[in-house]
């Protein structure tokens, strides 16, 4: 059967001769440093987690970043379960530069495995803790740890503990409408990014 006999065609009309305009794409509310935190939270409960995976090349995730506007992808397997995070960063600075002279590699060969942090050297947030704190706590969180981002997670009804949040320096940032200076190292970012944890 085909489709058509199936579902049934739409109508169309024209476009109007008066002009059709752009709706206004959806911005963040701004806040200010007493605003709950989970207004500057990127809820992966409402939309997806930037993933890519561990073999994927630098050159790849370069491109995921650019394409989705974020710098920072969750390094994921198959079965949706966490191995590491990735960062603009990681993959530009000192780290990828340094695994690149001691493989005699072009930086293009290099795979996400290579520089990313592993999840077990990673920390995070609770959402529980989360829900009850203020923009002013993340901005102090981030600073603090010389972070750019911070992970925040969640159980399930069921126990199982799953990534629920992402915090973001630049997002927080924009919706403070202020710089946010977390003095971020290059060369130590591999080691300061750290925030996934087990629990």
């Amino acid at each position: 059967m085909q489709v058509e006999q199936q579902y049934g065609r739409l109508s169309q009309a024209p476009v109007s001769p008066d002009g059709c305009h752009l709706l206004e794409a959806f911005n963040p509310p701004p806040v200010a440093m007493s605003s709950p935190a989970v207004d500057v939270m990127t809820d992966l409960a409402k939309i997806p987690a930037a993933t890519i995976g561990a073999e994927a090349s630098l050159e790849e995730a370069n491109r995921s970043m650019l394409a989705r506007g974020v710098r920072l992808l969750v390094v994921a397997d198959d079965d949706g379960r966490i191995t590491g995070l990735v960062t603009t960063v990681d993959i530009h600075g000192e780290k990828a530069m340094r695994v690149a002279q001691a493989r005699q590699a072009a930086h293009a060969e290099l795979r996400v495995t290579e520089v990313m942090v592993p999840v077990e050297k990673v920390e995070a947030l609770s959402f529980d803790e989360v829900r009850k704190a203020t923009v002013g706590n993340i901005v102090a969180t981030l600073t603090a740890a010389g972070r750019a981002h911070a992970l925040v997670l969640d159980r399930t009804h069921s126990g199982r503990q799953v990534l629920r949040g992402i915090f973001s320096a630049s997002q927080i940032a924009r919706q403070l409408g202020q710089p946010i200076h977390t003095y971020e190292v290059a060369h130590t970012f591999a080691e300061i990014e750290a925030v996934l944890a087990s629990a």
